[in-house]
């Protein structure tokens, strides 16, 4: 019986000592990270950059996908339901593991997803024409009163969106219309299809000059607008701001984390992604899993009294 114990153990610690040597060899085989937006914003570009740096330190493919739909939604559903193993990395916005869990949006739960990191905090910003005839909440409220205006925004159900609506509330004034769009960029205030819109401002970089911001959706001015007022100035008590960070399924061995947050880190601290902060005025940075973890636990109640706020009156 001792000897059966014995072959036991041993085959048992055989088993784990060959685990633990395929996690450290990770990644064997290529990588795929999903952001749940089409191409072309701020963690679509970040997100590239961190891939470019795992093919570049480990010599194994990496590649990005984007997954859009739902205001996040289906991106994230695809990562919900991918193996455990670090070989699909979600790319997602505060609203993935808050606001969409919260209102019932998604078939997963909050505890779905571990982070990884948070890299960016966006530049986001409720925008109008250069031209429009405010340059304000309190003045925007006073047009409003006797003309239609229109919001563009990501969804209804997501962050900023519901900060918006909030913030008219407090205003006293309401949008005529409003939409949702995948992308919110130059053409779609140039073709007139919305008034104002919610976007970062990494969007309309392009028409910068053609652009005011009414507000801004971050605890420091925008570097590329610093006249710009913010949105917490003009509603106190409303603070919101936004950021990205890499998730992966609730499993995945810690090994697998630690080397992507690794590879990750040096991405965002790498000149190309400090030079994509430096053009657009976003917050490139590494946080990691621990403090990723709390930061979403405050921004979670966060977004319950947002909720709460916008649906109780």
């Amino acid at each position: 019986m001792r000897k059966l114990i014995g072959v036991l153990l041993t085959g048992t610690a055989l088993a784990l000592a060959a685990a633990g040597a395929a996690y450290a060899d990770y990644p064997e085989r290529p990588v795929t990270f999903i952001v749940p937006w089409p191409p072309g914003d701020l963690e679509d570009q970040l997100t590239r950059v961190i891939a470019e740096e795992m093919q570049r330190e480990t010599g194994v493919p990496a590649k990005v996908v984007n997954r859009p739909g739902g205001g996040g939604i289906e991106g994230a559903t695809a990562v919900s339901q991918a193996d455990a193993d670090g070989y699909t990395i979600g790319s997602f916005v505060i609203d993935i593991p808050t606001m969409h869990v919260i209102k019932g949006n998604a078939e997963y739960t909050r505890d779905t997803f571990e982070p990884i990191g948070i890299f960016l905090t966006y530049p986001f910003a409720l925008v109008a024409p250069a031209d429009a005839p405010y340059s304000n909440l309190s003045e925007l409220a006073e047009y409003a009163k006797s003309n239609p205006v229109r919001l563009g925004h990501f969804g209804y159900d997501l962050v900023p969106t519901m900060a918006t609506f909030a913030a008219a509330q407090e205003h006293g004034f309401s949008f005529s219309t409003d939409a949702a769009f995948d992308s919110l960029d130059c053409s779609t205030l140039a073709t007139g299809d919305v008034d104002v819109m919610n976007t970062t401002m990494a969007t309309v970089l392009g028409c910068l000059e053609d652009v005011k911001v009414l507000a801004a959706y971050t605890d420091e001015p925008l570097s590329i607008k610093p006249d710009a007022p913010l949105l917490s100035e003009q509603v106190p008590g409303l603070d919101i701001t936004l950021w990205n960070g890499l998730f992966v399924p609730k499993g995945t061995p810690q090994e697998v984390k630690d080397k992507i947050a690794e590879i990750a880190e040096k991405a965002v601290q790498s000149d190309k992604a400090q030079d994509i902060a430096k053009a657009t005025g976003a917050g490139v940075y590494w946080t990691g899993a621990d403090e990723a973890a709390k930061r979403i636990d405050e921004d979670y109640a966060a977004a319950e009294a947002l909720v709460e706020s916008v649906q109780g009156k």
